[in-house]
């Protein structure tokens, strides 16, 4: 049984997946394509042993299109509203919505991009984000996405809001440290809200108030 989730804010895509365990009375449970807590949206969660395995084809080089909220003039070490300041462009001048639209334009097709430090990628076996919560230094190497679309949605000041359709293994923090750096300022990822996987769309999820009243 493939699942189509509504994940609110505030848990994780691991608590997610406890909450259908207990739910459905089945233990084999995973999720396709990990959701930080902050974010909310589309969470696919296949149940059983048959489904589970079809999790990792199914977001395999597939797109995802996500709606963010980007705040200007301040950078955090996580690139999202959880992390600590570390740089204000206080004395910067506001981005017009003409400065917006022109640097948009740049971050549409294939980009580099450096993934954030707070991030599961692994180096030499241990997580960056473990690293960099210890007060290492993280350095990760820049890897190629796509941006196949990015629309600017509304902009008042210092908010920018976006939808983005994007290649698998793209970040959207990144995307707004580095859409802040472009337009001369700063900027990080306020709200997320994940809402296609590929051919699944967030308009046909439920919540996990709504599954547990189906049973």
């Amino acid at each position: 049984m493939l699942l189509l989730i509504d994940k609110p804010k505030g848990i994780t895509s691991h608590d997610v997946i406890d909450r259908v365990r207990r739910i459905t009375g089945e233990r084999r449970v995973g999720h396709a394509g990990t959701l930080d807590p902050n974010a909310t949206g589309l969470l696919i969660v296949g149940v059983g042993r048959e489904d589970t395995k079809k999790l990792g084809e199914i977001t395999k080089n597939t797109n995802k299109t996500y709606e963010a909220e980007i705040f200007l003039g301040e950078e955090r070490d996580t690139d999202d509203i959880e992390g600590k300041v570390v740089n204000t462009g206080s004395e910067i001048t506001q981005p017009t919505e003409s400065d917006i639209k022109r640097v948009l334009k740049d971050f549409t097709g294939e980009l580099s991009q450096v993934p954030p430090a707070y991030s599961a990628i692994k180096i030499k076996g241990r997580k960056s984000y473990d690293l960099a919560r210890k007060g290492k230094e993280v350095k990760l190497e820049p890897r190629k996405v796509t941006v196949h679309s990015i629309e600017l949605k509304d902009y008042r000041y210092p908010i920018l809001y976006i939808v983005c359709e994007v290649s698998s293994g793209t970040y959207i923090r990144s995307l707004a440290r580095d859409i802040g750096r472009s337009l001369g300022t700063y900027g990080y990822l306020k709200e997320l809200r994940r809402t296609k996987v590929g051919e699944f769309s967030v308009d046909k999820a439920q919540s996990l108030q709504q599954l547990q009243q189906s049973r």
